[in-house]
């Protein structure tokens, strides 16, 4: 029986461990001043003059709004329809 008790510690043990170092995944939301949006998994520190304003996560814009989405893997960001990595 003591090696029940030890085993199920260990496992809510692990299981706790294992929730509070599980992160959210959530993605800001970037835009420039195209108007072209795309998800980032991390804050980046754009430059000023990238021109480059990062909305939170669940961000929408409005109706009389025009912009559009433009995916990209990695880091970098969209500038004159072109992805600028860095």
């Amino acid at each position: 029986m003591k090696k029940f008790a030890v085993a199920a510690a260990a496992i809510a043990m692990s299981a706790a461990t294992l929730a509070l170092t599980t992160t959210s995944a959530s993605a800001a939301v970037a835009c420039n001043r195209e108007g072209e949006c795309w998800h980032v998994r991390n804050h980046y520190a754009y430059k000023p003059e990238f021109g480059i304003v990062v909305h939170e996560d669940g961000w929408r814009w409005g109706a009389a709004d025009h912009y559009r989405w433009r995916e990209h893997p990695g880091r970098g960001y969209w500038r004159n329809g072109v992805w600028i990595r860095f």
